[in-house]
């Protein structure tokens, strides 16, 4: 018996909600700020670098995440929407060293990877914390065994770790 293929409609993407104790505003702007980017945007082990990064409504990044175990990993994006304290939408494409798009299977992933996701982070400020809302057009299955799904949970967990010494230096 052949089994039906599975349309895009019954994939189940990455859907990620996180809740920070921090502000909105401390949240957003570690997401947008290059020199915080770099202190949490790569898992844990991993350090990320950017040829060029610009958080601006078509604005583009180049960045790298290095990991020790698995080597290097090129992306590109565009951001599409920039909305203070409340959106972020973003392109992320596999690419090489010199910005040039490749293939999935060239980037180490899986051939179901897709070549490129958007990513839309979600900001709700709840009084002194903050509930982020990330979806990434992929496959959760691809995600989870690719380990960019588990990647988002450490750079999140990261991520806490940097506001909240923001919080508390502040108080």
């Amino acid at each position: 018996m052949m089994k039906a293929p599975v349309s895009k409609s019954d994939v189940k993407e990455v859907l990620i909600t996180h809740q920070f104790k921090a502000p909105v505003e401390l949240v957003f702007k570690a997401w947008t700020d290059p020199e915080q980017l770099v202190n949490w945007y790569a898992p844990d082990g991993c350090t990320i670098e950017y040829k060029y990064v610009e958080v601006t409504e078509g604005g583009s990044f180049h960045s790298c995440i290095h990991d020790p175990i698995h080597g290097e990993c090129w992306v590109k994006g565009l951001y599409h929407e920039v909305i203070k304290n409340e959106k972020l939408v973003f392109t992320m494409a596999l690419s090489n060293r010199n910005g040039e798009l490749i293939e999935s299977i060239e980037a180490g992933k899986s051939e179901d990877w897709p070549k490129e996701t958007i990513t839309t982070v979600t900001f709700k400020s709840d009084g002194e914390q903050t509930q982020i809302t990330l979806h990434q057009t992929a496959s959760e299955v691809e995600a989870k065994k690719s380990g960019a799904y588990q990647g988002w949970i450490k750079m999140f967990n990261r991520l806490n770790l940097l506001v909240d010494l923001d919080v508390t230096a502040n108080k």
